[in-house]
Protein backbone atom coordinates (compact mmCIF):
# COMPACT_ATOMS: atom_id res chain seq x y z
CA UNK A 1 0.00 0.00 0.00
CA UNK A 2 1.34 3.55 -0.99
CA UNK A 3 1.76 5.65 1.96
CA UNK A 4 -0.29 8.92 2.25
CA UNK A 5 0.91 12.65 0.87
CA UNK A 6 0.60 14.86 4.18
CA UNK A 7 0.64 17.94 1.75
CA UNK A 8 0.23 17.46 -1.94
CA UNK A 9 1.40 21.09 -2.81
CA UNK A 10 4.83 20.55 -0.73
CA UNK A 11 4.76 17.25 -2.58
CA UNK A 12 4.79 18.50 -6.01
CA UNK A 13 6.88 21.04 -5.34
CA UNK A 14 9.70 18.12 -3.75
CA UNK A 15 9.34 16.21 -6.79
CA UNK A 16 10.32 19.22 -8.89
CA UNK A 17 13.24 19.75 -7.00
CA UNK A 18 14.36 15.91 -7.30
CA UNK A 19 13.68 16.72 -11.67
CA UNK A 20 15.87 19.39 -11.83
CA UNK A 21 18.61 17.67 -9.97
CA UNK A 22 17.92 14.66 -11.79
CA UNK A 23 17.80 16.19 -15.04
CA UNK A 24 21.42 18.26 -14.89
CA UNK A 25 23.00 15.73 -13.61
CA UNK A 26 22.38 13.50 -16.32
CA UNK A 27 23.36 16.13 -18.48
CA UNK A 28 26.77 16.68 -16.33
CA UNK A 29 27.72 12.92 -16.98
CA UNK A 30 26.65 13.72 -20.61
CA UNK A 31 28.75 16.37 -20.99
CA UNK A 32 31.80 14.94 -19.01
CA UNK A 33 31.70 11.98 -21.56
CA UNK A 34 32.16 15.22 -24.47
CA UNK A 35 34.58 16.90 -22.65
CA UNK A 36 32.95 19.77 -22.32
CA UNK A 37 33.07 19.38 -18.33
CA UNK A 38 36.59 18.41 -16.98
CA UNK A 39 38.56 17.87 -14.17
CA UNK A 40 36.58 15.59 -11.51
CA UNK A 41 33.21 15.56 -10.96
CA UNK A 42 31.14 13.76 -8.64
CA UNK A 43 27.43 12.78 -9.16
CA UNK A 44 24.15 13.10 -6.55
CA UNK A 45 22.08 11.04 -8.73
CA UNK A 46 19.69 8.44 -6.19
CA UNK A 47 20.75 11.12 -3.47
CA UNK A 48 18.28 14.03 -4.62
CA UNK A 49 15.91 13.73 -1.45
CA UNK A 50 18.53 14.69 0.84
CA UNK A 51 19.33 18.47 -0.56
CA UNK A 52 15.45 18.57 -1.77
CA UNK A 53 13.99 17.86 1.86
CA UNK A 54 16.44 19.82 4.00
CA UNK A 55 17.14 22.83 1.69
CA UNK A 56 13.46 24.19 1.97
CA UNK A 57 13.30 23.91 5.63
CA UNK A 58 16.12 26.87 5.73
CA UNK A 59 15.74 30.82 5.57
CA UNK A 60 17.04 32.67 3.05
CA UNK A 61 18.93 34.20 5.98
CA UNK A 62 20.81 30.93 6.86
CA UNK A 63 24.15 29.52 5.77
CA UNK A 64 24.70 26.61 3.86
CA UNK A 65 28.15 24.53 3.43
CA UNK A 66 27.93 21.80 1.15
CA UNK A 67 30.69 18.87 -0.07
CA UNK A 68 32.30 18.47 -3.68
CA UNK A 69 28.88 16.85 -4.50
CA UNK A 70 26.79 20.08 -4.21
CA UNK A 71 25.61 20.93 -7.32
CA UNK A 72 22.02 19.26 -6.21
CA UNK A 73 22.63 22.04 -3.01
CA UNK A 74 23.54 25.18 -5.16
CA UNK A 75 20.71 24.68 -7.85
CA UNK A 76 18.09 24.44 -4.73
CA UNK A 77 19.46 26.94 -3.03
CA UNK A 78 18.80 29.05 -5.47
CA UNK A 79 21.87 29.69 -7.40
CA UNK A 80 20.70 30.00 -11.35
CA UNK A 81 21.70 27.00 -13.19
CA UNK A 82 23.02 29.09 -15.65
CA UNK A 83 25.48 30.07 -13.64
CA UNK A 84 25.83 26.53 -12.43
CA UNK A 85 26.70 25.50 -15.86
CA UNK A 86 28.95 27.93 -16.77
CA UNK A 87 30.95 27.13 -13.47
CA UNK A 88 31.21 23.55 -14.25
CA UNK A 89 32.36 24.27 -17.95
CA UNK A 90 35.09 26.83 -16.60
CA UNK A 91 33.50 30.21 -17.92
CA UNK A 92 34.45 33.84 -16.42
CA UNK A 93 30.02 33.81 -15.91
CA UNK A 94 30.06 31.33 -13.49
CA UNK A 95 29.15 31.72 -10.28
CA UNK A 96 33.21 31.08 -9.07
CA UNK A 97 33.93 33.15 -12.07
CA UNK A 98 35.37 29.73 -13.81
CA UNK A 99 37.83 28.92 -11.20
CA UNK A 100 36.10 26.60 -8.99
CA UNK A 101 34.55 24.07 -11.40
CA UNK A 102 32.31 21.07 -10.19
CA UNK A 103 33.90 20.99 -6.40
CA UNK A 104 33.89 24.19 -6.01
CA UNK A 105 30.19 26.25 -6.46
CA UNK A 106 29.95 29.44 -4.47
CA UNK A 107 27.38 32.22 -4.18
CA UNK A 108 28.16 34.21 -1.10
CA UNK A 109 24.91 36.72 -1.48
CA UNK A 110 22.73 33.24 -1.32
CA UNK A 111 24.63 32.27 1.70
CA UNK A 112 25.97 29.26 -0.15
CA UNK A 113 29.98 29.19 1.23
CA UNK A 114 30.67 26.02 -0.78
CA UNK A 115 31.71 23.54 -2.38
CA UNK A 116 34.36 22.50 -0.19
CA UNK A 117 36.77 19.59 -1.99
CA UNK A 118 38.51 18.09 0.86
CA UNK A 119 37.07 15.68 2.87
CA UNK A 120 35.60 17.30 6.37
CA UNK A 121 36.48 20.40 5.44
CA UNK A 122 33.67 22.19 5.63
CA UNK A 123 32.38 21.32 9.26
CA UNK A 124 35.37 24.26 10.97
CA UNK A 125 33.49 26.00 8.10
CA UNK A 126 30.00 25.70 9.58
CA UNK A 127 31.18 26.18 12.97
CA UNK A 128 32.71 29.32 12.46
CA UNK A 129 29.85 30.70 10.26
CA UNK A 130 28.00 29.81 13.40
CA UNK A 131 29.85 31.13 15.83
CA UNK A 132 30.06 35.22 13.57
CA UNK A 133 26.24 34.57 13.75
CA UNK A 134 25.94 34.48 17.33
CA UNK A 135 28.75 37.18 17.81
CA UNK A 136 26.67 39.17 15.81
CA UNK A 137 23.11 38.40 17.41
CA UNK A 138 21.90 37.27 13.85
CA UNK A 139 19.23 34.25 14.21
CA UNK A 140 20.70 32.40 11.54
CA UNK A 141 21.31 28.59 11.46
CA UNK A 142 23.96 27.13 9.18
CA UNK A 143 23.50 23.77 7.59
CA UNK A 144 26.39 21.85 6.83
CA UNK A 145 26.14 18.86 4.71
CA UNK A 146 28.74 15.61 4.66
CA UNK A 147 29.27 12.11 3.87
CA UNK A 148 29.73 9.60 6.45
CA UNK A 149 33.28 9.19 5.14
CA UNK A 150 33.73 12.70 6.94
CA UNK A 151 32.86 11.31 10.17
CA UNK A 152 36.14 9.39 10.39
CA UNK A 153 37.87 12.64 10.29
CA UNK A 154 38.90 14.21 13.08
CA UNK A 155 37.46 17.40 11.77
CA UNK A 156 34.09 16.00 12.52
CA UNK A 157 34.47 15.56 16.21
CA UNK A 158 36.30 19.10 16.91
CA UNK A 159 33.67 20.74 14.81
CA UNK A 160 30.94 19.05 16.80
CA UNK A 161 32.23 19.27 20.60
CA UNK A 162 33.10 23.03 19.82
CA UNK A 163 29.49 23.32 18.68
CA UNK A 164 28.00 21.87 21.58
CA UNK A 165 30.41 23.51 23.86
CA UNK A 166 29.76 26.96 22.94
CA UNK A 167 26.15 25.88 21.86
CA UNK A 168 26.39 27.24 18.50
CA UNK A 169 23.40 26.90 15.47
CA UNK A 170 25.03 24.27 13.55
CA UNK A 171 22.81 21.42 11.83
CA UNK A 172 25.09 18.70 11.01
CA UNK A 173 23.77 16.71 8.50
CA UNK A 174 25.10 13.73 7.48
CA UNK A 175 24.32 12.24 3.92
CA UNK A 176 24.78 8.50 5.00
CA UNK A 177 25.69 6.87 1.46
CA UNK A 178 26.78 3.87 2.56
CA UNK A 179 30.73 4.15 1.20
CA UNK A 180 33.25 6.61 1.80
CA UNK A 181 34.58 6.57 -1.72
CA UNK A 182 35.19 3.10 -1.98
CA UNK A 183 34.92 1.85 1.32
CA UNK A 184 31.86 0.25 2.93
CA UNK A 185 30.86 2.14 5.86
CA UNK A 186 31.56 -0.81 8.26
CA UNK A 187 35.03 -0.67 6.76
CA UNK A 188 35.85 2.53 8.26
CA UNK A 189 33.50 3.48 11.94
CA UNK A 190 33.37 0.77 14.30
CA UNK A 191 30.49 2.65 15.37
CA UNK A 192 28.55 2.60 12.31
CA UNK A 193 25.56 3.89 13.93
CA UNK A 194 26.30 7.23 13.22
CA UNK A 195 23.59 9.10 15.20
CA UNK A 196 25.52 7.32 18.25
CA UNK A 197 28.58 9.07 17.33
CA UNK A 198 27.00 12.53 17.54
CA UNK A 199 24.76 12.47 20.65
CA UNK A 200 27.76 11.43 22.45
CA UNK A 201 28.80 15.30 21.49
CA UNK A 202 25.33 16.14 24.07
CA UNK A 203 23.59 17.23 20.80
CA UNK A 204 19.70 16.07 19.70
CA UNK A 205 19.48 13.71 16.85
CA UNK A 206 17.15 12.28 13.88
CA UNK A 207 17.67 9.75 11.34
CA UNK A 208 15.44 9.79 8.65
CA UNK A 209 15.53 7.67 5.18
CA UNK A 210 16.89 9.76 2.81
CA UNK A 211 15.15 8.00 -0.12
CA UNK A 212 12.15 9.50 0.89
CA UNK A 213 11.86 12.95 0.35
CA UNK A 214 8.54 13.59 2.82
CA UNK A 215 10.86 11.82 5.12
CA UNK A 216 13.64 13.53 4.81
CA UNK A 217 11.52 16.91 5.05
CA UNK A 218 9.25 16.06 8.02
CA UNK A 219 13.36 15.15 10.15
CA UNK A 220 14.40 18.21 8.95
CA UNK A 221 11.88 20.54 9.81
CA UNK A 222 12.49 19.23 13.24
CA UNK A 223 15.56 19.60 13.25
CA UNK A 224 16.36 23.22 11.98
CA UNK A 225 13.33 23.77 14.52
CA UNK A 226 15.11 22.54 17.45
CA UNK A 227 18.47 24.69 16.24
CA UNK A 228 16.60 27.53 15.90
CA UNK A 229 14.36 27.66 19.04
CA UNK A 230 17.53 25.87 21.37
CA UNK A 231 20.21 27.68 19.85
CA UNK A 232 22.87 24.48 19.72
CA UNK A 233 23.44 22.13 17.69
CA UNK A 234 21.68 19.12 16.29
CA UNK A 235 22.47 16.11 14.02
CA UNK A 236 20.57 14.45 10.73
CA UNK A 237 21.37 11.26 9.26
CA UNK A 238 20.02 10.56 5.89
CA UNK A 239 20.33 7.35 4.94
CA UNK A 240 20.37 7.65 1.48
CA UNK A 241 22.30 5.95 -1.94
CA UNK A 242 24.35 7.17 -5.05
CA UNK A 243 23.51 5.20 -8.23
CA UNK A 244 26.55 6.50 -9.84
CA UNK A 245 30.08 5.76 -8.78
CA UNK A 246 32.09 7.87 -6.32
CA UNK A 247 33.03 10.47 -9.13
CA UNK A 248 33.38 9.70 -13.45
CA UNK A 249 37.33 8.29 -12.74
CA UNK A 250 35.97 5.45 -10.43
CA UNK A 251 35.58 2.21 -11.96
CA UNK A 252 33.11 1.41 -9.04
CA UNK A 253 34.38 -1.90 -8.65
CA UNK A 254 33.44 -1.89 -5.05
CA UNK A 255 30.23 -2.89 -5.40
CA UNK A 256 27.93 -5.98 -6.66
CA UNK A 257 25.50 -4.61 -9.50
CA UNK A 258 22.72 -6.64 -7.56
CA UNK A 259 23.12 -3.99 -4.70
CA UNK A 260 23.37 -0.89 -6.85
CA UNK A 261 20.01 -2.41 -8.69
CA UNK A 262 18.20 -3.19 -5.24
CA UNK A 263 18.74 0.51 -4.34
CA UNK A 264 17.53 1.72 -6.95
CA UNK A 265 14.33 0.10 -6.96
CA UNK A 266 13.91 2.76 -4.27
CA UNK A 267 14.69 5.75 -6.16
CA UNK A 268 12.89 8.67 -4.48
CA UNK A 269 11.60 10.99 -7.84
CA UNK A 270 9.14 7.54 -9.02
CA UNK A 271 8.68 6.79 -5.77
CA UNK A 272 7.20 10.32 -4.63
CA UNK A 273 4.90 10.14 -7.81
CA UNK A 274 3.88 7.25 -7.12
CA UNK A 275 2.45 8.60 -3.66
CA UNK A 276 1.04 11.80 -5.71
CA UNK A 277 -0.31 9.85 -8.17
CA UNK A 278 -2.71 8.17 -5.40
CA UNK A 279 -2.92 11.48 -3.65
CA UNK A 280 -4.89 12.47 -6.88
CA UNK A 281 -2.12 15.40 -7.20
CA UNK A 282 -0.34 13.87 -10.16
CA UNK A 283 -1.55 12.16 -13.57
CA UNK A 284 0.69 11.48 -16.27
CA UNK A 285 0.26 15.26 -18.04
CA UNK A 286 1.37 17.11 -15.16
CA UNK A 287 4.53 14.77 -14.76
CA UNK A 288 5.58 14.74 -18.28
CA UNK A 289 5.13 19.00 -17.81
CA UNK A 290 6.86 19.00 -14.97
CA UNK A 291 10.03 16.42 -16.91
CA UNK A 292 9.64 19.10 -19.68
CA UNK A 293 10.16 22.01 -17.93
CA UNK A 294 13.53 20.58 -16.06
CA UNK A 295 14.66 19.77 -19.44
CA UNK A 296 14.45 23.24 -20.96
CA UNK A 297 16.08 25.01 -17.75
CA UNK A 298 18.82 22.21 -18.10
CA UNK A 299 19.32 23.12 -22.30
CA UNK A 300 18.93 26.77 -21.71
CA UNK A 301 21.58 26.47 -18.51
CA UNK A 302 24.06 24.34 -21.72
CA UNK A 303 23.45 26.78 -24.09
CA UNK A 304 24.06 30.01 -22.08
CA UNK A 305 27.83 27.70 -20.79
CA UNK A 306 28.57 27.50 -24.62
CA UNK A 307 28.09 31.31 -25.78
CA UNK A 308 29.88 32.47 -22.74
CA UNK A 309 33.73 33.98 -22.27
CA UNK A 310 36.39 32.27 -21.36
CA UNK A 311 38.77 34.74 -18.41
CA UNK A 312 40.50 36.71 -20.34
CA UNK A 313 44.18 35.62 -19.80
CA UNK A 314 45.19 39.15 -18.55
CA UNK A 315 42.74 38.96 -15.48
CA UNK A 316 43.81 35.34 -14.47
CA UNK A 317 46.04 36.71 -11.24
CA UNK A 318 43.07 38.91 -10.25
CA UNK A 319 42.27 38.00 -6.92
CA UNK A 320 45.08 35.45 -6.78
CA UNK A 321 47.28 35.93 -3.64
CA UNK A 322 51.62 35.99 -4.12
CA UNK A 323 54.36 36.80 -2.18
CA UNK A 324 54.83 40.30 -2.94
CA UNK A 325 58.16 41.24 -4.88
CA UNK A 326 61.03 40.66 -2.11
CA UNK A 327 58.91 41.29 0.61
CA UNK A 328 58.59 37.56 1.24
CA UNK A 329 54.79 38.30 2.63
CA UNK A 330 51.33 37.85 0.47
CA UNK A 331 49.51 40.47 -1.41
CA UNK A 332 46.86 40.50 -3.72
CA UNK A 333 47.72 41.17 -7.42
Amino acid sequence: MTDPVPDAALGVRLLTDMLRVRRMEEKCAELYGATKIRGFLHLYIGEEACAAGVLPTLTEADNVVATYREHGHALLRGIPLRAIMAEMFGKASGCARGRGGSMHLFDASRRFYGGTAIVGSGLPLAVGLALADRTLRRPAVTACFFGDGAMAEGAFHESANLAALWQLPVLFVCENNLYAMGTALARHQSQTELTAKAASYNMPVWSADGMDVLAVHAAASEAVASVRDEGGPAFLELRTYRFRAHSMFDPDLYREPAEVETWKQRDPIPGLAARLRAAGALDDARLAALDAAADAEVADAVAFAEASDWEPVADLLTDVVTPASGAGTGGAR
